[in-house]
């Protein structure tokens, strides 16, 4: 068990232990605009959990999974795309997506995540579906690996779970 920690904390070097390699695995978060106010805004769509409450737990759970996680949360279109096209030189293997507003408008994040070809999950804490009419539409769900919608805050973590599962049955080759 403290193998499975010391991996979660770095990625520099995989361990051996027989013929199995362990390496942590690199997922990152990210949360677009808006979502600092969780728990604050809207609580009926949004739920009255704070952003730093779902990073604890998303990270807690990360550890049991062996995964190295890291989250950030901007408000500005142009700090997501950077943080995308930085992913693959910092080592990500695996993004969560809650693009938030811009679900509907981000043709710059779309073009960044197409471009790194990172497979990631796209996020909602609410259901979109049961919303206005222009929220119905994604830029990203037709390129996600996966879409949780409507789940609150579980979604996160449902999310990562699914990315590690992704992750580890793309390493049995």
């Amino acid at each position: 068990m403290a193998q499975r920690r010391l991996l979660a904390r770095s990625k520099i070097a995989p361990q051996k232990r027989g013929l199995i390699t362990l390496m942590a695995h690199s997922i990152l978060v990210l949360h677009g605009p808006n979502l600092n106010l969780m728990g604050q805004r809207e609580p009926q769509w949004y739920g009255d959990s704070s952003l730093s409450a779902l990073e604890l737990r998303l990270n807690e759970r990360a550890a049991t999974h062996g995964c190295q996680l890291r989250s950030v949360q901007s408000n500005a279109e142009h700090e997501l795309v950077d943080e995308v096209q930085q992913a693959p030189a910092a080592g990500v293997d695996f993004l969560l997506l809650n693009p938030a507003a811009f679900t509907h408008t981000s043709i710059a994040l779309r073009d960044a995540l197409l471009a790194t070809a990172l497979p990631f999950i796209e996020v909602h804490l609410s259901n979109v579906h049961a919303r206005d009419d222009f929220r119905q539409h994604s830029y990203f769900s037709d390129i996600a690996s996966g879409i949780i919608t409507g789940l609150g805050a579980l979604g996160y973590e449902l999310a990562l779970d699914a990315a590690v599962q992704q992750l580890s049955a793309g390493n049995e080759h």
